[in-house]
Formats: C-alpha cells, sequence, structure tokens
C-alpha cells in the first residue's frame, strides 16, 4: 500500500513539475530560424496622434521638387566573410532607418544549409507598414506644437541621395523636406548620413537638423534604437534591454531590464532605463550572444551625453498572445531627444556610433573604444543563489582559461570535459573527507536516536551529546554540506561561462552527432515534431547528452551514502527513495532543449562524480575492513578509543 502511494506521489510531482517547466518556456520551440523583429512604437496601445495627411503630402511634394531623386533602398557593408566587412546593412527610405543587419562571419546555425545570421529584422505591422531601427518618430518644432501634434517621420518616405563608397568604408545618405500646414516659411530639412567601415564592428548615423526659415525654432524629436534581434537561446529567452553610465568615481556600470521585467511593467517609470547619480553612455538591446548598442556621441568635450533625455525598454507582442511565446515578440529601447532652440538658418547634427557584434569579452579588452565604454556591461551570466560579484568574475577567468586551453586543444568539448575533472580532481580531499564523514554519521544513525529519546525533553542536552558523540568518532554533520558550499560558485561559473560563450556557437564537438555546442545536440532530428498528447510538449529531435544525463543521475544518486537517520527513521528512508527517483527524470526533462555544451557539462561532472564516489566508497570500505582486522591504528577521529599515553620516567636509568 505505502510503494503505491509513493507511485502516486512521485507521478504527481512529476507531472507537476513538468508542467511548470513547459510554462517557464523549456520546451518551446526554437526561434533561431524566425528572424527576430524590432519594435519600438507599440501599435495596440499608441497615444502618439497620427502625423496630419496633408502635413505629409505637402512635405513629400516640396522634397521631390527639391530634390529629383528617386526613394529606393539602399545596401552598404557585406555578407562576404572576404570583404571585411563585419556585416551589411538594409537602408530603407521610409524613415531612413536600418531595415535589416545581416553578420557576415556568424550564420543561423542552419545544419543542413546555414545561411548568414540576419541579425536585425523590422516589424511589420498593421496597414503593411514597419517599424525600424534609428526610424526617427514624434519630430515637432514650435508651429507644430501650436497644433497640439507632431510628425511620425518614420512614416515618411526620404529621398535617397548619393551611396559613396571608399577603398575602406561605405556612406549611404537620405534627405527630407518638410513644413508645418499653414506655415509655407516654415521649412526644415533632415539629412541622415550611415558610414560602415571594414574590419570594424562599428558603423556611424550622423542625423542633421537644419532651420531654413528666417526665424528661430525649437525642435525635438524620438529615435527608435536598437532592438529587433532574433531569440538565439532554443530554451529561454535572454533578450533584454540594458543602459551604461558612469559612476561618480569614473567606473561603468549598468541597469538591465529583461524581457520578464518589461512583459510586468505597467508604466513609464518602470519602463526608465537609469542609473541615479549615473552619467548616460549608451543603449542598447541584447540576446544570448550578440549586441546591438547606440552610443551617442558627447558635445563640448564632455565625456558623457546630455541631450539624450529618456531611455525607455519596451515589451512588443504583435498578436497579442496572452502567453507571449508565438515568436513575435521582441524588445527594444526608445530614445527621446532633448529640444533645442535653432537660430534662422542653422543646423545641428546628432551623432550616434552604433555597435552590432558579438558579446565577447576578449574583443571588449582588446579594443581601448569597447574598454573606455565598458561594453563587458553587456555580458550578462546566470547567478542562480550567488552573489553577482563572485559569479562574473569566476565566469570570466573561466572563460578565459578556455580561450588560453583553445590554441593548444581546438575542440571546446574536449577543454569543457578537461576542465570538469581538473575541477573535481581540485575537490577531490575535500569531496573525500565529506563522503568519509557522511559514511560515519550513517553507522551513527541507531547512537544517535537512542540519544533523541533518552533526552526528548532536554533539547540543550540532547545536542550537546549528539555533537560529543560526532566529536568522539570523527563525525561532522557540516562536512557533509562543505563541499557543496564550496563547489557551488564554481559549478555556477562554469555553467554561466559555457552557456554564455560566443565562442561555443557553431563550435563542433563530434562531427558526426554534436557538431553545434550551442543548441541541443539532436542525434537525430524527427521529420515532423512529436506532440507530446495533453501536455502538447514539441519534440523535435532525438537528443541523447539528457538522456545520458539521466543515466549518470541514477547511477550518483544510488551511490550516494544513506542519510544519518534513514535507517531507523521510515519517512526519511522513503524521501531519499523518492529523491534516487525525482533527478534522474527532472534533469533530463528541464534541460532536454538545453545546449549541448551546457549538457556535456552536466553530463561529464556526474559521470565524474559517479566515478569519484565508487573510488572514495572502495577506499571506506577498505579502511573499515582493515579496521575491524587490527590492521589500523585506532584513534578517535576514526571512530576507535583512544590509547593514553604512558608517562615518560623522571629519569634514565
Amino acid at each position: 500500500m505505502m510503494k503505491a502511494i509513493l507511485a502516486v506521489l512521485v507521478i504527481g510531482f512529476v507531472f507537476f513539475c513538468g508542467v511548470l517547466v513547459v510554462e517557464s518556456g523549456f520546451f518551446e520551440k526554437s526561434s533561431q530560424v524566425e528572424p527576430g523583429c524590432i519594435l519600438l512604437q507599440n501599435v495596440a496601445d499608441n497615444t502618439t496622434s497620427e502625423p496630419d495627411t496633408q502635413q505629409m503630402q505637402a512635405a513629400e511634394t516640396t522634397a521631390n521638387d527639391a530634390n529629383h531623386a528617386p526613394t529606393q533602398a539602399m545596401t552598404i557593408g557585406s555578407v562576404d566573410p572576404k570583404s571585411g566587412y563585419k556585416f551589411q546593412l538594409e537602408l530603407t527610405p521610409k524613415g531612413a532607418a536600418i531595415r535589416k543587419a545581416t553578420f557576415s562571419e556568424f550564420d543561423d546555425r542552419d545544419r543542413k544549409d546555414p545561411k548568414p545570421l540576419v541579425f536585425i529584422s523590422p516589424l511589420p505591422v498593421k496597414n503593411g507598414n514597419e517599424i525600424c531601427v534609428m526610424a526617427n518618430t514624434g519630430f515637432q518644432t514650435d508651429a507644430i506644437a501650436e497644433q497640439n501634434s507632431e510628425l511620425r517621420l518614420d512614416k515618411y518616405v526620404w529621398k535617397s541621395l548619393d551611396k559613396t563608397m571608399t577603398e575602406d568604408s561605405q556612406i549611404a545618405r537620405f534627405e527630407a523636406f518638410f513644413k508645418a500646414a499653414d506655415a509655407n516659411d516654415q521649412v526644415f530639412r533632415l539629412t541622415k548620413t550611415y558610414t560602415i567601415t571594414r574590419d570594424s564592428y562599428l558603423l556611424k548615423c550622423d542625423i542633421s537638423v537644419e532651420n531654413l526659415n528666417d526665424t528661430e525654432q525649437k525642435v525635438r524629436f524620438n529615435l527608435t534604437g536598437p532592438g529587433g534581434m532574433a531569440r538565439e537561446d532554443s530554451r529561454s529567452d535572454a533578450r533584454s534591454v540594458v543602459a551604461g553610465f558612469r559612476d561618480s568615481k569614473g567606473h561603468v556600470v549598468s541597469t538591465i531590464l529583461n524581457m520578464r521585467k518589461l512583459v510586468k511593467a505597467k508604466t513609464i517609470e518602470d519602463k526608465q532605463l537609469k542609473k541615479p547619480g549615473g552619467s548616460f553612455l549608451w543603449a542598447a538591446a541584447v540576446n544570448k550572444y550578440f549586441a546591438a548598442i547606440a552610443v551617442p556621441l558627447p558635445e563640448n568635450g564632455k565625456d558623457y551625453c546630455d541631450w539624450i533625455t529618456s531611455k525607455t525598454g519596451q515589451f512588443y507582442n504583435p498578436d497579442g498572445d496572452s502567453k507571449n511565446n508565438s515568436g513575435d515578440e521582441t524588445v527594444g529601447v526608445n530614445l527621446a531627444i532633448a529640444p533645442t532652440t535653432l537660430d534662422a538658418n542653422s543646423s545641428k547634427t546628432y551623432s550616434f556610433q552604433l555597435y552590432f557584434g558579438p558579446k565577447n569579452k576578449s574583443l571588449f579588452d582588446k579594443n581601448e573604444r569597447y574598454r573606455e565604454l565598458g561594453f563587458v556591461q553587456t555580458i550578462s551570466f546566470t547567478t542562480c543563489c550567488c552573489p553577482a560579484g563572485i559569479i562574473s568574475p569566476l565566469a570570466f577567468g573561466i572563460l578565459t582559461l578556455m580561450k588560453w586551453a583553445h590554441v593548444v586543444i581546438p575542440n571546446y568539448g574536449v577543454i569543457i570535459i578537461i576542465l570538469v575533472f581538473l575541477m573535481r580532481l581540485i575537490m577531490h580531499p575535500i569531496t573525500k573527507k565529506s563522503q568519509v564523514s557522511m559514511s560515519k554519521m550513517g553507522t551513527l544513525a541507531p547512537k544517535v536516536e537512542e540519544i533523541k529519546k533518552k533526552y526528548a525533553n532536554n533539547k540543550a542536552e540532547m545536542n550537546k551529546q549528539m555533537m560529543a558523540l560526532y566529536r568522539e568518532q570523527g563525525a561532522s554533520p557540516v562536512m557533509g554540506m562543505l563541499p557543496m558550499m564550496l563547489q557551488m560558485p564554481i559549478w555556477i561559473a562554469l555553467w554561466s561561462a559555457i552557456n554564455a560563450s560566443i565562442d561555443l556557437r557553431g563550435a563542433a564537438f563530434l562531427p558526426f552527432w554534436i557538431t553545434d555546442l550551442s543548441v541541443p545536440d539532436a542525434a537525430w532530428t524527427f521529420p515532423r515534431p512529436l506532440i507530446v498528447p495533453l501536455l502538447n510538449w514539441k519534440i523535435l529531435s532525438l537528443n541523447l547528452l539528457p538522456i545520458l544525463m539521466g543515466v549518470a543521475f541514477y547511477l550518483q544518486q544510488k551511490m550516494m551514502p544513506s542519510q544519518a537517520n534513514a535507517a531507523t527513521n521510515p519517512q526519511v528512508a522513503q524521501q531519499q527513495k523518492m529523491m534516487k527517483i525525482m533527478l534522474p527524470v527532472m534533469f533530463p526533462l528541464m534541460l532536454y532543449n538545453g545546449p549541448a555544451g551546457v549538457n556535456l557539462y552536466i553530463m561529464a561532472s556526474t559521470f565524474a562524480g559517479v566515478v569519484e564516489q565508487h573510488v572514495i566508497r572502495k577506499h571506506i570500505r577498505e579502511k573499515e575492513q582493515a579496521e575491524s582486522k587490527g590492521l589500523v591504528s585506532v584513534t578517535s577521529k576514526t571512530g576507535g578509543k583512544v590509547k593514553k599515553k604512558k608517562p615518560k620516567p623522571f629519569f634514565k636509568t
């Protein structure tokens, strides 16, 4: 009867945890084949008024008469790795914005037909419109402000000007004339210039606003910042928005809003990227491996930007699905430009540096500009229950060690296994002491129960007697937890480093099986996704690493020493038996769609632990047998009675 109840409890618990796993997104279909989108204006609850149609038509007519130039998309850069360009930009005349950015040296990780990775994509919205990066949105002047409205320049088709190509760079320019309704003499010209350079992840965007009137005008506008990136993690979504600031001590600090926080944000205040006392440096949208960073260039010799008044992160869900998991969701940054007064027939230029590239600490450390701006702040690690101040230095140290090792061993899968065994070897003395102590605690269980019964009404005396027993027998309850406490920061840092390393993206371990350590191992991809009945789980492939991990966990649990009171307490014994079933089931379920590098690390660590436990338990058995035969000197530390030393004679004869 008890076994049946236990089986029902285990099945119920597994089912409950499985539902939680599904809800958390562990079994979501990888969206890496669906390029990410940019949406930096919420269409559902947009409160900005639409531009007046007559204003826009008048502006278009003026522009056509002035330029006599065709409106057309332009492309700068290249997706050819041999060209020297790191990426290719597709620029749209609608808003003079970046419609698409495609890397030349990173692919989309499609095993059958890999193509250059589309890093930034537009987001289609209603009425056939798209919203893109670096598009001017609300533009306002004195005359427009009197009408209590603003121009949406991202809906306006700018004129495509010349495209200049030099040996080391390519430049594209757009231009727009417009005027406010009923004010024929109030004309403005906007010019936007993009410059991309070979062998650099940086590009420059200059926005020039020219007042062609005979009177001064106050001007302000908003700008769509970075965003629109594809989801790079097949298991969980690591996309977020980040902003960098320089504090009073000159250090670069950051603030971050991940997708979960942005989903819950209800007010503008909840979406603000700010750091009290910090001077604004840059704003970014990031995913697991890449970052799009906008750096507004300071004026008047300052080392920070003071003409950005607001940095707002936002979550966007175009199709409005309640679970936010249909694949079209994205995050982005809105930037508000401070109002400025332009004298008659004068202009002002706002300059941005944009970084489109990998989150790579080695790259950030080598480049003085990246180092000065603190781009390394875009790299974040899973800290779990440990402080970030401990995990981050350890994880960066492990990443550096892996890079050094890769010079000698050009296979990151082998390096991961070597790191696991090295860590096990370093921690072995402490682990051994822990296992010996736990074994002794198990043998002392009957005596512990006797003490508990004898001093049931006197807890202070009970604890005193138990500690005396442990001390006499050389056992320690603390030693059972010590290795875990010492190893936890190291294991979390190692896990985080492997999980976030851009170097593992596309890196193969075994050419016939694990061809990319950053995605599930997929020993066999099913022709059609398998749907688990009732739960609606989509399983795309047969992943062997999680299954092997389950075997390793089962063997590890089977070899774990029994708890001190498991032999005399049926409830504790059942709990321990339950754990032996739960861990081998739950971990493979949770990590089934995890990156192969992470699963390889956990599997290797667990199998190494099994071997280590086998060696330690063999040592314990041999020692116990030797002690029982009187072959080993018995001390209080080994669980025996201490022999008193004979007093030395006062004098020698």
